[in-house]
This record gives structure tokens, sequence and C-alpha cells, in this order.
């Protein structure tokens, strides 16, 4: 669905323009969309880049992927249709974050690459940045550090990414970052370095 259901509804613009947020909050909206397999440390990277930001100055939030599903996707599954939502829901969150001049990271497994494009079709060019953090397989199953890879191999967890399900490597990521050869320290490293570069943020 691309148009809403509704008919009867306008959109209201605010007095506050996005620039003066960025001003304000003295870095420029974004996205950090970090993909990657269950296990590759999306939320550990994500969170240490947010701690690095805050403490620089810049406002900054994480959307974790656990965490989401728990209040605003609770009623969604992992079935291929659910997980399309669920994306689909995060994007617009996300897209939110932006206008309001914030540095979002969303730290989702996203195995779908149509899902992944479908977010950056709605923001602006470069509102998104697209982080995969990849790693073997058999490093995320030696760390399992929710007991999922266990679980998924006794037949307890259905449509599992990477052993019952798919995962779609991005073909165009701005960043790849192996965390099976860089510890958390270095991956944010190579994050924050990209920001910098590309004036994103200026600390």
């Amino acid at each position: 669905m691309t148009e809403p259901k509704s008919k009867h509804i306008t959109w209201h613009h605010g007095l506050v323009s996005r620039e003066e947020r960025e001003k304000h909050n003295k870095n420029v909206g974004a996205i950090l969309w970090y993909t990657g397999l269950s296990g590759c440390g999306k939320s550990t990277i994500a969170n240490e880049v947010e701690k690095r930001l805050f403490d620089g100055g810049c406002m900054t939030y994480v959307l974790d992927g656990d965490n989401i599903r728990f209040g605003l996707n609770k009623n969604l599954g992992f079935s291929p249709e659910d997980r399309t939502e669920n994306i689909r829901r995060i994007g617009e969150v996300s897209k939110l974050f932006v206008d309001a001049g914030i540095i979002v990271s969303t730290a989702f497994i996203s195995p779908y690459r149509k899902d992944r494009d479908a977010v950056r079709e709605i923001v602006e060019d470069k509102d998104m940045i697209e982080i995969y953090i990849k790693c073997d397989i058999e490093i995320c199953e030696e760390r399992d550090p929710k007991g999922l890879y266990k679980k998924a191999r006794a037949g307890e967890i259905p449509e599992f990414t990477g052993i019952s399900a798919p995962y779609e490597e991005p073909e165009n990521a701005e960043l790849v970052i192996d965390s099976g050869k860089h510890d958390v320290g270095e991956c944010a490293d190579i994050i924050i370095d990209y920001l910098k570069k590309n004036k994103y943020i200026d600390m």
C-alpha cells in the first residue's frame, strides 16, 4: 500500500523547519540503517556509536529491533509479510526522526533488499546511510548471545534468518564493516569517521 487508506487527511507543516532543528541540534538528521545477521553486532555497534555521538553533543537515538516489537510492532511476527511491515513502519518512524534533525540508528536484521530499498525511497538523498555489518554465520552462531541459533537448529524457531529464512546482502551499502575482523570500537570508529567526512557531524 502506497497511499493512505483514509482520503480525508491533510499534511500539516510546523513552524520550525528541519534546517532550524539541525542547526539547533548541531548535526544533520540521518538514518544509520544497520543490517546483518542475528549476532553480527548491530545493536552493540549502534549503541556504541550513539554514545559517542551523544557525548559529542549530537541529538541521536537507537531504534532496536527487539525493543520495537514490545510496543509499536508487537502485533507482528516473522513471516515475510510481517517482516516487510515491520521495516515499513520503522522506515516511517525513522523519517520523522530525520525531519526532527536527529541521527537515528535502526538495528534490525531487515533481511530483504526490497524492504531496505523501500525505506530509501521515502527519504531524501543522503538521508539514509545503509551500514552492512558483515559477519560469517559461523561467528554469529558461535556468539549466539540470545541462544537463538541453537533454538533455530533445534526447530524451535521457524523462519530464522540465515538458517531457515534468507538474508539478502546489500548491493550498494554506504558502509560494509566486517565485525568478525574489527572489534566494536573499531567498527564505531569507521562509522564516526564516515559521518565526519560527509559533514553529518562536526565533532
